[in-house]
């Protein structure tokens, strides 16, 4: 049995999907029951359980072959990360009680990094699981092309992406969700001992600038990239309803300046199949 977190979300939706095509029986971890019925007529048996939730959390795990662990999001965290340390914990102590067979956590390129940043909250979740004694993965996939999502609509009816990441001809490791539910698909039926690491990125890395070049051959129309400087960058995400953009700030800054990085060797580092034009086309079409 495979439990699943965090199926609702494109890399466990993709995930299960690849599962169940392969046979295996899929255990779907839901927090509404409501958004179960596509999972069942998929042949999923369903569990009902929020991740702050440390029972329900044990009785989804119970009996599990292997169990995905997918962290919820959170883009404006307390100062302290409060919130991913306690759910961390929880995490831990669920999966500690009911000893699945083996582990795959999702985490996050540069997890091993040491300056505080939003993705800080994945170090905290990779810290708490350590401590398990069944055998552990954790996967740290790149930077996400399908948050390219975001500039679908200024690309489409402006010509124009605002960007971030800076500056704009230097390519970074990104990589497709569909890319990264496969090759989970693929380790949570692996055997394994002890903690390992496996790194991912695409089949090429991207700059916004080449970004905005396929946005441009696929949209047929000019597309540019407008940089935002960075000393607006904190009025504009409290201007957005953040409470503590520093996080986010923290993350851009570790991108841009490098620090956010692969831990491993470039050769150990796993590369999905999908193309960032491949990619964008999906996401326009969508």
């Amino acid at each position: 049995m495979y439990v699943i977190t965090g199926i609702t979300g494109k890399v466990g939706g993709a995930m299960a999907r690849i599962l169940r095509a392969e046979g295996r029986p899929v255990r779907a971890v839901l927090r509404n029951r409501e958004k179960a019925a596509e999972w069942q007529d998929l042949g999923c048996e369903i569990a009902i359980a929020e991740m702050g939730d440390e029972a329900a959390l044990n009785a989804a795990f119970a009996g599990g072959t292997a169990v995905f662990i997918l962290p919820p999001p959170n883009f404006d965290p307390q100062p302290d990360f409060s919130e991913a340390r306690v759910g961390a914990e929880i995490i831990r102590a669920a999966l500690d009680k009911a000893k699945p067979g083996k582990v795959l956590s999702l985490s996050t390129i540069g997890a091993q990094a040491s300056q505080t940043n939003l993705l800080t909250q994945h170090t905290i979740l990779e810290k708490a699981l350590g401590e398990l004694a069944m055998p552990l993965t954790f996967l740290r996939p790149a930077w996400f092309l399908d948050n390219f999502a975001w500039d679908v609509a200024s690309a489409r009816d402006e010509g124009v992406i605002r960007s971030f990441l800076q500056p704009v001809d230097r390519a970074i490791p990104m990589v497709s969700t569909d890319d990264i539910g496969q090759v989970a698909a693929s380790l949570i039926q692996q055997d394994w001992t002890g903690r390992r690491i496996v790194e991912m990125e695409g089949s090429q890395r991207l700059s916004i600038g080449d970004a905005a070049a396929l946005f441009s051959d696929i949209l047929q129309r000019p597309v540019r990239v407008d940089t935002v400087a960075r000393e607006n960058w904190n009025a504009l995400f409290l201007g957005q309803g953040m409470r503590n953009p520093l996080p986010r700030i923290q993350m851009l800054d570790g991108f841009n300046e490098g620090w956010i990085a692969f831990e491993g060797a470039e050769g150990e580092i796993v590369r999905g199949t999908t193309s960032p034009r491949v990619a964008i086309e999906k996401l326009l079409q969508a």
